[in-house]
Protein backbone atom coordinates (compact mmCIF):
# COMPACT_ATOMS: atom_id res chain seq x y z
CA UNK A 1 0.00 0.00 0.00
CA UNK A 2 2.87 2.11 0.48
CA UNK A 3 4.18 2.05 -2.53
CA UNK A 4 0.63 2.77 -4.17
CA UNK A 5 0.29 6.15 -1.81
CA UNK A 6 4.33 7.26 -3.08
CA UNK A 7 2.85 6.51 -6.51
CA UNK A 8 -0.10 8.37 -6.59
CA UNK A 9 0.27 12.27 -8.23
CA UNK A 10 -2.13 15.03 -9.01
CA UNK A 11 -3.29 15.38 -12.67
CA UNK A 12 -3.24 18.98 -12.55
CA UNK A 13 -1.30 21.89 -13.97
CA UNK A 14 0.02 24.40 -11.69
CA UNK A 15 -2.84 27.09 -13.08
CA UNK A 16 -5.31 24.29 -11.87
CA UNK A 17 -6.36 23.06 -15.23
CA UNK A 18 -5.98 19.21 -15.83
CA UNK A 19 -3.53 17.83 -17.36
CA UNK A 20 -5.15 14.35 -17.94
CA UNK A 21 -8.64 13.56 -18.39
CA UNK A 22 -7.95 10.05 -19.65
CA UNK A 23 -9.96 8.11 -17.52
CA UNK A 24 -8.00 5.29 -18.03
CA UNK A 25 -5.05 7.04 -16.92
CA UNK A 26 -6.55 8.47 -14.29
CA UNK A 27 -8.39 5.77 -12.57
CA UNK A 28 -4.99 4.03 -11.68
CA UNK A 29 -4.02 6.86 -9.07
CA UNK A 30 -6.89 4.65 -7.49
CA UNK A 31 -5.94 1.52 -4.92
CA UNK A 32 -6.52 -1.95 -5.69
CA UNK A 33 -8.55 -4.55 -4.23
CA UNK A 34 -5.75 -6.05 -2.11
CA UNK A 35 -4.32 -2.13 -1.25
CA UNK A 36 -8.12 -2.01 0.48
CA UNK A 37 -8.44 -4.95 2.04
CA UNK A 38 -5.22 -4.00 3.67
CA UNK A 39 -5.99 -0.81 4.67
CA UNK A 40 -9.16 -2.66 6.42
CA UNK A 41 -7.08 -4.66 8.73
CA UNK A 42 -5.81 -1.22 10.08
CA UNK A 43 -9.43 0.22 10.16
CA UNK A 44 -10.55 -2.86 12.15
CA UNK A 45 -7.55 -2.59 14.27
CA UNK A 46 -10.17 -0.06 15.89
CA UNK A 47 -13.85 -0.77 14.83
CA UNK A 48 -15.46 -3.42 12.83
CA UNK A 49 -17.49 -2.84 9.64
CA UNK A 50 -20.29 -0.42 9.94
CA UNK A 51 -24.35 -2.12 9.06
CA UNK A 52 -26.11 -1.41 5.86
CA UNK A 53 -29.84 -1.69 6.20
CA UNK A 54 -32.63 -1.70 3.38
CA UNK A 55 -35.49 0.73 5.14
CA UNK A 56 -39.22 -0.01 4.39
CA UNK A 57 -39.97 3.61 5.02
CA UNK A 58 -37.34 5.29 2.91
CA UNK A 59 -38.01 2.81 0.27
CA UNK A 60 -41.56 3.42 0.58
CA UNK A 61 -40.92 7.73 -0.18
CA UNK A 62 -38.54 6.86 -3.11
CA UNK A 63 -40.73 4.04 -4.72
CA UNK A 64 -37.93 2.00 -4.98
CA UNK A 65 -35.48 -0.20 -2.55
CA UNK A 66 -32.91 2.29 -0.66
CA UNK A 67 -30.42 1.35 1.31
CA UNK A 68 -28.40 3.25 3.71
CA UNK A 69 -24.84 2.44 4.57
CA UNK A 70 -24.46 3.90 8.66
CA UNK A 71 -21.09 5.70 8.62
CA UNK A 72 -23.45 7.62 11.72
CA UNK A 73 -22.18 4.25 13.60
CA UNK A 74 -17.88 4.79 13.76
CA UNK A 75 -16.55 5.51 16.77
CA UNK A 76 -16.89 9.59 15.61
CA UNK A 77 -20.07 9.60 13.93
CA UNK A 78 -18.57 10.02 10.61
CA UNK A 79 -16.84 8.37 7.64
CA UNK A 80 -13.49 10.11 8.18
CA UNK A 81 -12.03 8.24 11.00
CA UNK A 82 -11.57 5.17 8.15
CA UNK A 83 -9.08 8.00 6.41
CA UNK A 84 -7.51 8.84 9.62
CA UNK A 85 -6.27 5.83 11.12
CA UNK A 86 -5.26 4.67 7.28
CA UNK A 87 -2.97 7.85 6.95
CA UNK A 88 -1.28 7.51 10.08
CA UNK A 89 -0.45 3.73 9.19
CA UNK A 90 1.04 5.49 5.86
CA UNK A 91 2.58 8.17 8.35
CA UNK A 92 4.54 5.55 10.36
CA UNK A 93 5.53 2.63 7.47
CA UNK A 94 6.90 4.94 5.11
CA UNK A 95 8.38 7.35 7.88
CA UNK A 96 8.81 8.40 11.41
CA UNK A 97 5.77 9.28 13.43
CA UNK A 98 5.96 13.26 13.12
CA UNK A 99 5.99 14.75 17.03
CA UNK A 100 3.13 16.90 16.30
CA UNK A 101 -0.18 17.07 13.39
CA UNK A 102 -2.08 19.87 12.03
CA UNK A 103 -4.96 19.96 9.92
CA UNK A 104 -7.67 22.05 9.23
CA UNK A 105 -11.56 21.22 8.85
CA UNK A 106 -14.86 21.80 9.15
CA UNK A 107 -15.08 18.94 12.07
CA UNK A 108 -15.42 15.28 10.84
CA UNK A 109 -11.61 15.32 9.39
CA UNK A 110 -10.52 17.26 12.21
CA UNK A 111 -12.16 14.47 14.78
CA UNK A 112 -10.74 11.71 12.78
CA UNK A 113 -7.41 13.19 12.75
CA UNK A 114 -7.92 13.90 16.39
CA UNK A 115 -8.73 9.96 17.37
CA UNK A 116 -6.21 8.46 15.05
CA UNK A 117 -3.17 10.77 16.86
CA UNK A 118 -4.27 10.13 20.09
CA UNK A 119 -4.27 6.15 19.41
CA UNK A 120 -0.47 6.95 18.20
CA UNK A 121 0.28 9.65 20.90
CA UNK A 122 0.94 12.27 18.59
CA UNK A 123 0.06 16.10 19.68
CA UNK A 124 -2.67 16.87 17.40
CA UNK A 125 -3.56 21.04 16.45
CA UNK A 126 -6.74 21.28 14.56
CA UNK A 127 -7.62 24.87 13.04
CA UNK A 128 -11.57 25.45 12.06
CA UNK A 129 -13.37 28.58 10.94
CA UNK A 130 -15.11 30.85 13.22
CA UNK A 131 -18.57 29.83 13.60
CA UNK A 132 -17.85 26.25 13.32
CA UNK A 133 -20.39 23.52 14.91
CA UNK A 134 -19.86 23.72 18.80
CA UNK A 135 -20.51 20.11 18.97
CA UNK A 136 -18.04 19.36 16.46
CA UNK A 137 -15.38 21.68 18.33
CA UNK A 138 -16.05 20.20 21.79
CA UNK A 139 -15.70 16.45 20.38
CA UNK A 140 -12.26 17.36 18.74
CA UNK A 141 -11.05 18.61 21.93
CA UNK A 142 -12.05 16.02 23.88
CA UNK A 143 -10.55 13.57 21.55
CA UNK A 144 -7.41 15.22 22.58
CA UNK A 145 -6.58 18.18 19.91
CA UNK A 146 -5.87 21.63 20.58
CA UNK A 147 -8.06 23.87 18.83
CA UNK A 148 -7.90 27.02 17.32
CA UNK A 149 -10.12 29.06 15.35
CA UNK A 150 -9.49 31.40 12.21
CA UNK A 151 -10.97 32.77 9.31
CA UNK A 152 -14.69 32.89 7.98
CA UNK A 153 -14.94 29.73 6.08
CA UNK A 154 -12.56 26.34 5.45
CA UNK A 155 -10.28 27.63 2.85
CA UNK A 156 -9.29 30.61 5.22
CA UNK A 157 -8.83 27.47 8.01
CA UNK A 158 -6.80 25.08 5.77
CA UNK A 159 -4.40 28.27 5.03
CA UNK A 160 -3.81 29.16 8.30
CA UNK A 161 -3.24 25.89 9.38
CA UNK A 162 -0.66 25.02 6.57
CA UNK A 163 1.38 28.58 7.50
CA UNK A 164 1.23 27.03 11.18
CA UNK A 165 2.73 23.35 10.75
CA UNK A 166 5.69 25.41 8.21
CA UNK A 167 6.34 27.78 11.02
CA UNK A 168 6.39 24.92 13.98
CA UNK A 169 8.01 22.28 11.42
CA UNK A 170 4.82 19.99 12.23
CA UNK A 171 3.61 17.66 9.80
CA UNK A 172 0.53 18.69 7.97
CA UNK A 173 -2.39 16.61 7.22
CA UNK A 174 -4.47 17.52 4.26
CA UNK A 175 -8.06 17.03 3.64
CA UNK A 176 -7.69 15.03 0.87
CA UNK A 177 -4.57 12.74 0.28
CA UNK A 178 -4.55 9.30 -1.40
CA UNK A 179 -3.85 7.74 2.23
CA UNK A 180 -7.20 9.11 2.98
CA UNK A 181 -9.40 7.58 0.14
CA UNK A 182 -7.97 4.17 0.82
CA UNK A 183 -8.72 3.70 4.28
CA UNK A 184 -12.97 5.54 3.21
CA UNK A 185 -12.36 2.97 0.46
CA UNK A 186 -13.48 0.11 3.15
CA UNK A 187 -17.04 1.83 3.87
CA UNK A 188 -18.08 1.08 0.23
CA UNK A 189 -16.16 -2.43 -0.26
CA UNK A 190 -18.52 -3.79 2.66
CA UNK A 191 -21.90 -1.89 1.07
CA UNK A 192 -21.05 -3.37 -2.38
CA UNK A 193 -20.39 -6.89 -1.56
CA UNK A 194 -23.27 -6.49 1.07
CA UNK A 195 -25.40 -5.44 -1.46
CA UNK A 196 -23.63 -6.71 -4.92
CA UNK A 197 -27.39 -6.23 -6.46
CA UNK A 198 -26.83 -2.32 -6.54
CA UNK A 199 -28.14 0.06 -9.47
CA UNK A 200 -26.57 3.35 -8.08
CA UNK A 201 -25.16 4.93 -5.31
CA UNK A 202 -25.12 8.44 -4.10
CA UNK A 203 -21.90 9.79 -2.52
CA UNK A 204 -21.65 13.26 -1.30
CA UNK A 205 -18.85 15.71 -1.72
CA UNK A 206 -16.99 17.67 0.45
CA UNK A 207 -13.49 17.75 -0.57
CA UNK A 208 -13.60 14.29 -2.51
CA UNK A 209 -11.97 11.76 -0.47
CA UNK A 210 -15.87 9.93 -0.02
CA UNK A 211 -16.22 9.49 -3.51
CA UNK A 212 -13.53 9.05 -5.05
CA UNK A 213 -13.68 6.07 -2.32
CA UNK A 214 -16.52 4.91 -3.77
CA UNK A 215 -14.90 4.97 -7.16
CA UNK A 216 -12.17 2.95 -5.81
CA UNK A 217 -14.31 0.44 -4.20
CA UNK A 218 -16.37 0.02 -7.36
CA UNK A 219 -13.24 -0.07 -9.65
CA UNK A 220 -11.60 -2.87 -7.60
CA UNK A 221 -14.68 -5.05 -7.00
CA UNK A 222 -15.59 -4.50 -11.31
CA UNK A 223 -19.36 -3.78 -9.78
CA UNK A 224 -20.91 -1.57 -12.55
CA UNK A 225 -22.67 0.48 -9.89
CA UNK A 226 -23.12 4.42 -11.14
CA UNK A 227 -21.82 6.23 -8.63
CA UNK A 228 -23.51 9.87 -8.48
CA UNK A 229 -21.55 12.71 -6.65
CA UNK A 230 -23.83 14.98 -4.67
CA UNK A 231 -23.13 18.51 -3.66
CA UNK A 232 -24.28 21.16 -2.18
CA UNK A 233 -26.32 24.20 -4.10
CA UNK A 234 -24.29 26.86 -1.82
CA UNK A 235 -21.04 25.67 -2.28
CA UNK A 236 -20.54 24.42 -5.86
CA UNK A 237 -16.80 24.38 -6.64
CA UNK A 238 -16.74 20.49 -8.00
CA UNK A 239 -19.70 20.64 -9.96
CA UNK A 240 -18.38 24.42 -11.75
CA UNK A 241 -14.99 22.93 -11.95
CA UNK A 242 -16.26 19.49 -13.19
CA UNK A 243 -18.17 21.50 -16.10
CA UNK A 244 -15.21 23.84 -16.79
CA UNK A 245 -12.37 21.46 -16.63
CA UNK A 246 -10.52 22.92 -14.10
CA UNK A 247 -11.06 24.31 -10.66
CA UNK A 248 -13.11 27.22 -10.08
CA UNK A 249 -13.44 28.97 -6.75
CA UNK A 250 -17.32 29.30 -5.45
CA UNK A 251 -18.71 31.37 -2.85
CA UNK A 252 -19.73 29.23 -0.12
CA UNK A 253 -23.26 30.26 1.51
CA UNK A 254 -24.96 26.87 3.30
CA UNK A 255 -25.64 27.25 6.25
CA UNK A 256 -26.79 23.21 6.93
CA UNK A 257 -24.52 20.95 5.21
CA UNK A 258 -20.96 22.22 6.79
CA UNK A 259 -19.41 19.17 5.53
CA UNK A 260 -19.75 19.83 2.25
CA UNK A 261 -18.67 23.45 2.18
CA UNK A 262 -16.13 23.71 0.50
CA UNK A 263 -14.61 26.76 -1.68
CA UNK A 264 -12.02 25.36 -3.59
CA UNK A 265 -11.86 21.59 -5.48
CA UNK A 266 -8.70 19.75 -4.86
CA UNK A 267 -7.28 18.62 -8.23
CA UNK A 268 -6.32 15.13 -8.16
CA UNK A 269 -9.96 14.72 -6.39
CA UNK A 270 -11.09 16.33 -9.01
CA UNK A 271 -9.43 15.03 -12.10
CA UNK A 272 -10.68 11.35 -10.60
CA UNK A 273 -14.28 11.86 -9.94
CA UNK A 274 -14.34 14.00 -13.39
CA UNK A 275 -13.64 10.35 -15.13
CA UNK A 276 -15.63 7.99 -12.90
CA UNK A 277 -18.68 9.75 -11.88
CA UNK A 278 -21.59 9.17 -13.82
CA UNK A 279 -23.18 12.86 -12.69
CA UNK A 280 -23.64 15.12 -10.26
CA UNK A 281 -26.80 16.82 -8.91
CA UNK A 282 -26.85 19.55 -6.46
CA UNK A 283 -28.98 19.56 -3.47
CA UNK A 284 -30.38 23.18 -1.56
CA UNK A 285 -30.60 23.23 2.31
CA UNK A 286 -34.34 22.93 2.11
CA UNK A 287 -33.74 19.68 0.26
CA UNK A 288 -30.79 18.64 3.00
CA UNK A 289 -33.35 19.68 5.78
CA UNK A 290 -35.91 17.40 4.45
CA UNK A 291 -33.81 14.40 3.92
CA UNK A 292 -32.62 14.88 7.54
CA UNK A 293 -36.05 14.86 9.01
CA UNK A 294 -36.89 11.91 6.94
CA UNK A 295 -33.85 9.86 8.09
CA UNK A 296 -35.08 10.76 11.41
CA UNK A 297 -38.58 10.04 11.10
CA UNK A 298 -38.00 6.50 9.44
CA UNK A 299 -34.77 5.29 10.48
CA UNK A 300 -34.29 6.97 13.79
CA UNK A 301 -30.97 7.95 13.23
CA UNK A 302 -29.53 11.71 13.27
CA UNK A 303 -27.84 12.90 10.28
CA UNK A 304 -26.04 16.47 9.71
CA UNK A 305 -26.48 17.84 6.88
CA UNK A 306 -23.43 16.46 4.59
CA UNK A 307 -24.63 13.67 6.15
CA UNK A 308 -28.26 13.41 4.48
CA UNK A 309 -26.97 14.72 1.34
CA UNK A 310 -26.86 11.43 -0.20
CA UNK A 311 -30.68 10.89 0.12
CA UNK A 312 -31.24 14.10 -0.40
CA UNK A 313 -30.18 13.64 -3.95
CA UNK A 314 -32.15 10.32 -4.24
CA UNK A 315 -35.24 11.85 -3.58
CA UNK A 316 -34.50 14.54 -5.88
CA UNK A 317 -33.95 11.94 -8.55
CA UNK A 318 -36.63 10.08 -7.65
CA UNK A 319 -38.84 9.20 -10.62
CA UNK A 320 -35.62 8.44 -12.44
CA UNK A 321 -35.81 5.59 -9.77
CA UNK A 322 -38.61 3.12 -10.57
CA UNK A 323 -36.94 -0.45 -10.03
CA UNK A 324 -33.66 -0.40 -9.15
CA UNK A 325 -31.66 -0.80 -6.44
CA UNK A 326 -30.44 2.63 -4.73
CA UNK A 327 -27.41 2.85 -2.41
CA UNK A 328 -27.27 5.71 0.06
CA UNK A 329 -24.62 6.84 3.10
CA UNK A 330 -25.61 8.27 6.25
CA UNK A 331 -22.26 9.30 6.15
CA UNK A 332 -22.11 11.16 9.44
CA UNK A 333 -24.22 12.36 12.24
CA UNK A 334 -22.74 14.92 14.13
CA UNK A 335 -25.32 18.15 13.99
CA UNK A 336 -25.82 20.51 16.99
CA UNK A 337 -28.30 19.86 18.98
CA UNK A 338 -29.74 23.27 18.25
CA UNK A 339 -29.70 22.84 14.55
CA UNK A 340 -31.78 19.33 14.60
CA UNK A 341 -33.85 21.10 16.78
CA UNK A 342 -34.44 23.94 14.12
CA UNK A 343 -34.46 21.43 11.26
CA UNK A 344 -37.49 19.41 13.21
CA UNK A 345 -38.88 22.30 13.39
CA UNK A 346 -39.14 23.18 9.69
CA UNK A 347 -37.17 26.50 10.34
CA UNK A 348 -34.80 25.30 7.47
Amino acid sequence: AAMWWAASKAWSRSDGHLMSLDPEKTMTDLPTLSQIEAAAKTVYAAFGPTPQYRWATLSQRLGTDCWVKHENHTPVGAFKVRGGLTYFEHLRSTQRLPQEVISATRGNHGQSIAYAAARHGVACTIVVPRGNSIEKNTAMRALGAHLLEHGDDFQDARDHAQALATERGAHMVPSYHPALVVGVATAWVEFLRAVPALDVLYVPIGLGSGACAALAAKQALGHAVKVVGVVSAHATTYADSMAAGCVVEAPVSTTLADGMAVRRADPQALAILQAGLDRVVQVNDAQVARAMRDLYTDTHNLAEGAGAASFAAAWADKDQLNGLQVGTTLCGGNVDTDIFCSVLNKHF
